[in-house]
């Protein structure tokens, strides 16, 4: 009787789910942006690791340079699960970005968008972290112009970053960083992993960068970067103590290349670079954002201040290839 009383209740619970099988008019989320790009992203296996690549022309796939390393080819794998050979047609350290040949010809080339995007703009990763193919996460664009904390100090990076908080792990270097329409806005370049107590810190490389830099490398397979000749870091008030700079911002001269362009123009090891082609500088991101917007071959006003006193020098932008 109990038993009875109890799926009579049940049969008249109102307060029961409801479950239907229909699906609903529009579909949630991102399915059809996915639908439509995923084919463009593809996994990079080497003989040490894995990335994530996306197809740049039929035929050719774009791809972080650490992500093929020294290997002079490496293995594709599809988003339809077949694999082909490829070859690593050229790398650029500076910007980290590698082609790579495949041998398909038939490779879907998704849409890039050269404009930055805008923070608080949808952002959607796909790639392959940890291996796990074609894996789609998504989140906003945190910021612009960043630089990975600390890399300036040690790396001549010219790369004006893309930060979101679209989840990226390893395995997703080297895959598409795509806006609400699916166009491709980045490629996935590095995380801040959460020893560093960061949360959903990634970055990746935009779009305009990409196209111009790969273009060079697949025509010439090399790329021309504006060279100055100085390594610098931030001046701090606890190096400004230490060295008793009298400067209150600026980025201090570590070292200085021989017969470099800044030797040439007279720039010394100590010096506390504050202006730079027209542009004050605050930080050695300052810096190098202000180098990447010339031009080897140009002249450049560029001011230090060196043992209290300001000087005005010119610099004659040099070159370096990847």
């Amino acid at each position: 009787m109990a038993l009875m009383l109890s799926l009579s209740a049940c049969t008249v619970d109102s307060s029961a789910p409801r479950v239907v099988n229909d699906p609903p008019a529009t579909e949630p989320g991102y399915t059809d942006l996915v639908d439509e790009t995923g084919p463009s992203v593809v996994t990079i296996q080497t003989a040490s690791g894995l990335g994530s690549g996306v197809v740049l022309r039929a035929d050719v796939v774009v791809t972080n340079a650490h992500v093929v390393g020294d290997a002079s080819d490496v293995t594709v794998v599809y988003a339809d699960g077949t694999r082909s050979p490829g070859a690593v047609l050229a790398t650029d350290a500076i910007t980290d970005l590698a082609v790579v040949r495949t041998e398909r010809d038939d490779l879907p080339v998704p849409e890039y968008r050269a404009e930055l995007p805008q923070p608080g703009e949808v952002a959607v990763a796909i790639g392959s972290p940890l291996g796990f193919q074609n894996t789609v996460t998504a989140g906003i664009v945190s910021g612009l112009h960043r630089d990975i904390p600390g890399s300036a100090a040690t790396t001549h990076s010219l790369v004006d970053l893309i930060q979101t908080d679209a989840p990226i792990s390893p395995g997703n270097s080297g895959g598409a960083l795509l806006d609400s329409a699916g166009r491709v806005v980045g490629i996935n370049e590095a995380y801040l992993p959460p020893q560093t107590g960061a949360v959903s810190l990634g970055f990746a490389i935009p779009t305009a960068t990409v196209l111009d830099i790969t273009e060079q490398l697949i025509e010439d397979g090399e790329v021309v970067h504006p060279y100055l000749g100085v390594s610098a870091r931030q001046l701090t008030p606890a190096i400004q103590q230490e060295l008793g700079l009298r400067a209150d911002r600026g980025a201090v001269v570590t070292t200085v290349d021989d017969n470099g362009p800044a030797a040439e123009a007279g720039i010394r090891t100590g010096d506390v670079i504050t202006d730079f082609d027209g542009n004050e500088i605050s930080s050695v991101e300052d810096l190098l954002a202000t180098l990447r917007d010339t031009r080897p071959g140009e002249s450049a006003p560029l001011v230090v201040v060196r043992d209290g006193d300001r000087q005005e020098l010119t610099v004659e932008i040099g070159s370096r290839t990847s």
